[in-house]
């Protein structure tokens, strides 16, 4: 018995109306993944579908988004479909080349229906005919709830970008939180864009996640005079293109306040954060 439930089972597209559809594959852009980008906020995640860049990209009345899930191979999470109401055809030099409204019919399955589909090396650029691949795509899950970030990796295997981290602290992500306030440690936070490094400590009550969430709630300094002035220089987003963070060791929470500052130390001459490579000032 075939248990295969391909994506338009679900969706219902019938074949005649499948010709008014693109199909957007949204991509990392450079500075941001997509899949951060809807975690964080819907209506920015609405954004990336009404950029039209140098070409018309969405030719046709409606675009049918599946955003890749950067953690898994050939996964994508379904981001809605979008009615153009409008297209901008002498748009200068703003990034907005389409009006768009969310097709409330689909919006239930919005960050829910997990898709398989090999997107193979000939597929260049973000816009393809529906009609073309949907047949090759297949639902693999139905999440009870709407994406809503990555899953707890273990003390060991953290490594994410501010973005991600801005998402799971807004939302309370209780695998995260109950992981890491818990737990004192040491951290670094890598600049991507120049390679210098942030070796900071966390030895109050609430563990690393009150640490952590510290950055989020400051835009991204986390009240560290280096970073503070990194972010007072180039806004928030400098945080959301370029940091990224990992635990460097963990500690219980009966650790005392010395012990945390002295592994901290340490790691501050193994990573040579002091210097001209780094963010830290002492």
């Amino acid at each position: 018995m075939n248990t295969t439930i391909k994506l338009n089972d679900l969706l219902k597209i019938d074949s005649k109306e499948l010709t008014k559809y693109k199909l957007h594959l949204a991509a990392y852009n450079g500075t941001e993944q997509p899949l951060d980008v809807f975690s964080r906020d819907f209506n920015q995640w609405i954004e990336w579908n009404r950029w039209r860049g140098g070409k018309n990209d969405f030719s046709r009345e409606y675009i049918l988004s599946l955003i890749p899930d950067y953690h898994k191979s050939d996964k994508y999470i379904f981001g809605g479909v979008f009615q153009i109401t409008k297209r901008h055809e002498d748009w200068g030099d703003t990034e907005i080349g389409y009006d768009l409204i969310v097709v409330e019919e689909f919006s239930p399955l919005i960050g829910r229906l997990v898709v398989e589909f090999h997107r193979y090396s000939g597929m260049r650029g973000r816009a393809f005919y529906l009609e073309s691949f949907i047949d090759d795509m297949v639902v693999t899950q139905i999440l009870e709830k709407p994406y809503s970030g990555i899953d707890f990796p273990g003390y060991d295997n953290v490594l994410i970008n501010f973005s991600a981290l801005e998402h799971i602290v807004q939302r309370q992500k209780q695998d995260w939180k109950v992981a890491l306030e818990n737990m004192k440690g040491i951290y670094v936070i890598v600049d991507r864009s120049n390679g210098k490094k942030y070796v900071g400590s966390a030895y109050g009550e609430g563990g690393i996640w009150a640490r952590w969430s510290t950055y989020v709630y400051s835009d991204g300094h986390g009240y560290n005079d280096e970073l503070v002035d990194v972010i007072s220089a180039n806004g928030v987003q400098y945080a959301r293109d370029n940091f990224q963070l990992a635990l460097l060791e963990t500690l219980s929470m009966k650790s005392d306040q010395d012990t945390v500052i002295h592994r901290e130390s340490f790691w501050k001459e193994v990573l040579f954060s002091r210097s001209r490579f780094g963010y830290n000032k002492n």
